[in-house]
């Protein structure tokens, strides 16, 4: 007790001697400890802020913060070496000899809906449900009206500053926010929409979208997003802009794109205008995200139906034929958002079920009863006279391959458009094995059939040159400039 009484006393005196200098050098005290409350309440923050929701991203986030490197733009590879042929000579006419056995077209009946004979029960009289809450976003997507719920913290996070700290900063905002139920819906929503690769980026991509106005913090939530679900996506900066690279095991033509460690990543632009010199990122991928964008399109995407019809009409030894086919608009929209992708992509690409229906059914009446050689001249008239020929610069301003379904839908087409939509048509209608045949400026097929004419030889087959832009020409005739030249690459068209 003595020690105390005398410290306080000793307190008492030092305040008395020293004056106003003593209470200066408290306050002074009192501001230091202050500023150390202070900071370690920004701590305290942080630390809550950095509690990840998943255990890999503490990790990733420290690795986003050291130092970039710099990625030089790698030379964009061409589908075609030579430019296609501006217009091309018609053949002479020529009667088909018939041969082969009698064809009959079968069409498989669309599947109805089975019949529910469970017995109808009276339910007891209920309330009306309470009316269902605006979501935070909705859009159009192709046909269907989407809605998502965006957390609080995913719409804060922002892209700044506008450097390599940003981006850190805006994953650290994301990444310690209630992302998943978002990511699960994005899972849901492609799954019950049937949505490839493509389908899922494009999907991601609204999202973000409607989400942010500033393009660079949408393309960082697609980044995020797109990892999340297990796709190697990298992010970088051209100047302080945003780049969103994305890893394909296959070749994307007329692509930007970055090599990292012997893989190509590609940049898929947002705009015509955009233009991309080199990149500074990072070697490490978030962990687990190692898919490749598979741009393969086996089955077709569940869209909102928009229905229109046209009649592909053609003249064949001076007699007129009209072949009347309905479609999906929405799924010509979502195909015309295709980037190049290889051939195969397209020539093992379907046609929708009603398309084809159609299709066949138009093509039936004109052929059924009629050898095979004549039936599936028939087929190729079909391809080589319903539309214009015009290549895709002078059409679409740059190169473009089809999908079938497109093809039935244009006014005008080229070489591997026609090529692409002939595969089809033999494969589904006659079970014909057919290759896709790609000359430096041209696309034709090959069918493996018994007909005599030109012949290609691919491994230990011999299939016979069919050639659906050479005008008049029958199964057996390639054209002239072709007969001697060897084919730089085979397309195989897949069986069902």
């Amino acid at each position: 007790m003595l020690i105390v009484r005398q410290n306080r006393v000793g307190v008492q005196k030092l305040f008395r001697r020293f004056g106003r200098f003593s209470l200066l050098v408290a306050l002074s005290f009192s501001t230091l400890l202050a500023e150390e409350s202070f900071k370690d309440f920004k701590r305290s923050q942080t630390d809550s802020f950095k509690e990840y929701k998943d255990e890999r991203d503490g990790a990733f986030s420290n690795y986003l913060k050291q130092e970039w490197e710099a990625y030089t733009l790698q030379e964009m590879k061409s589908l075609y070496e030579k430019q296609k042929p501006i217009t091309i000579e018609p053949a002479k006419p020529k009667e088909v000899k018939p041969v082969g056995p009698k064809i009959s077209i079968k069409i498989e009946a669309e599947k109805e809906p089975k019949e529910d004979l469970t017995p109808i029960q009276k339910e007891p009289a209920i309330s009306p449900p309470p009316q269902k809450r605006a979501k935070d976003i909705s859009f159009d997507f192709y046909g269907k009206n989407l809605e998502f719920d965006i957390s609080d913290g995913v719409k804060r996070a922002n892209f700044y500053p506008t450097n390599q700290i940003g981006i850190a900063n805006y994953f650290d905002a994301v990444a310690s926010s209630e992302y998943e139920s978002l990511v699960l819906e994005i899972q849901r929503v492609s799954k019950s929409m049937n949505l490839n690769d493509w389908g899922t980026y494009l999907l991601v991509s609204k999202i973000s979208q409607n989400l942010y106005e500033n393009e660079d913090t949408s393309k960082l939530l697609r980044w995020f997003l797109l990892n999340k679900l297990g796709y190697a996506v990298k992010i970088g900066l051209d100047g302080r802009h945003i780049v969103l690279m994305h890893y394909s095991a296959k070749t994307i033509y007329a692509a930007p794109n970055f090599n990292f460690s012997n893989k190509k990543y590609y940049v898929f632009f947002d705009r015509s205008n955009e233009r991309i010199d080199r990149v500074f990122s990072y070697k490490q991928n978030y962990p687990g995200a190692t898919k490749p964008l598979d741009l393969s399109l086996d089955a077709l995407p569940l869209l909102g139906e928009n229905l229109e019809y046209k009649v592909l009409s053609f003249y064949n030894f001076d007699k007129k034929y009209d072949v009347a086919i309905s479609y999906n608009k929405n799924l010509i929209d979502f195909m015309a958002s295709y980037p190049q992708a290889e051939y195969e992509t397209f020539f093992n690409a379907p046609i929708e079920q009603r398309t084809y229906r159609d299709l066949a059914a138009g093509i039936k009446k004109h052929i059924d009863g009629k050898k095979a050689s004549e039936a599936m001249n028939f087929v190729l008239s079909f391809v080589q006279k319903s539309f214009k020929y015009e290549q895709d610069n002078q059409q679409f301003g740059k190169e473009k391959v089809m999908f079938a379904q497109e093809t039935l839908f244009y006014e005008k087409s080229d070489c591997e458009d026609r090529a692409v939509l002939f595969s089809y048509l033999m494969k589904e209608l006659f079970g014909v094995s057919v290759l896709g045949v790609k000359y430096e400026d041209h696309m034709a097929t090959a069918l493996y059939i018994p007909l005599d004419g030109d012949k290609i030889r691919a491994g230990s087959k011999e299939y016979v040159i069919a050639d659906p832009t050479y005008i008049n020409s029958t199964i057996g005739m390639g054209m002239p400039k072709y007969r001697s030249v060897k084919p730089q690459s085979y397309i195989v068209v897949k069986n069902n």
